[in-house]
């Protein structure tokens, strides 16, 4: 009998330089010899943020990218986007990968110390943005008191949905009763705390919670696709100043600390290129045998 077929995968932690922080991805480097039939499932198997099968490119990117959490397809996220973009940059000695995501192809930038990619910043989708309905519904499922800006959803391929709050104790404290937010739809529910300074310098911090749990995710220890939606809710509401750097620290109440960087160019009407970027670390190699 022939050997059954494994496919080589690359786990990553992502948005950290330190392994067993960040947001884990798989990142299936094969991922034309899985069948399609079978890519959610194993998405579901591995039951990480998110799954990655990298497919051939084509003339305007270096590869394709199919993107599961263990309940749906997305078109678009950051982290599995970072975790990709290094081991397809790594594979092809690249300072700069083009990945064709559902929304549109991503480009990023790679930064290498001593050869080795420690760093990488995409250039994400500009994300539409309207006011959310079912405002009473969500700050209930979410335990939380009344939020400080308005609560607005944002899409760029997933959707966000921005809740700000007064300060850091706030966030902390929330419980959300998850059943009740997965009932409002496939979204992110992003809360935030009033940013602050962090130190010298034009660098602005922000502490956020996501919460994902009608895409099969919980709370999410780094989220990349809330990232550019977040930095672009803050300069629309007065909160940032566009062209500068915000750091935003994740993960921490789940004990996976994360760490994203993001900026808006332009202005916050008119936003011109929202970018992303942050470290990440392989942490493991094997082969999968899915069939």
């Amino acid at each position: 009998m022939p050997a059954e077929p494994e496919h080589p995968y690359t786990v990553l932690d992502v948005f950290t330089a330190a392994p067993l922080t960040g947001n884990a991805v798989a990142v299936f480097t094969e991922g034309e010899a899985v069948p399609s039939r079978l890519m959610q499932s194993a998405a579901r198997e591995l039951h990480l943020s998110e799954t990655v099968f990298v497919l051939p490119g084509d003339d305007e990117a270096d590869a394709t990218v199919r993107i599961f959490t263990p309940g749906v397809e997305l078109p678009f996220a950051g982290h599995p986007v970072l975790g990709a973009a290094f081991v397809v940059g790594e594979s092809k000695n690249l300072e700069t990968v083009r990945l064709r995501t559902g929304a549109g192809v991503v480009p990023l930038k790679l930064t290498r110390e001593h050869g080795e990619i420690v760093y990488g910043e995409m250039e994400q989708p500009l994300p539409t943005v309207r006011e959310f309905e079912r405002q009473d519904e969500l700050l209930r499922a979410l335990g939380a008191p009344q939020p400080v800006l308005p609560i607005e959803i944002y899409s760029n391929g997933p959707a966000h949905v921005m809740v700000g709050l007064g300060d850091t104790d706030q966030l902390v404290a929330l419980e959300p009763d998850m059943s009740a937010l997965a009932r409002l739809g496939q979204m992110g529910i992003d809360c935030f705390a009033a940013p602050e300074a962090a130190g010298a310098g034009d660098h602005t911090r922000v502490n956020s919670r996501v919460f994902c749990p009608g895409m099969g995710i919980p709370e999410d220890p780094a989220t990349g696709s809330a990232a550019g939606p977040l930095v672009l809710h803050l300069a629309r509401h007065g909160w940032y100043t566009p062209g500068r750097t915000l750091t935003i620290s994740q993960g921490v109440e789940i004990h996976r600390r994360s760490e994203l960087k993001a900026r808006v160019d332009g202005t916050a009407e008119q936003p011109i290129r929202i970018t992303v970027g942050g470290a990440a670390v392989v942490v493991a190699r094997g082969h999968f045998r899915l069939q």
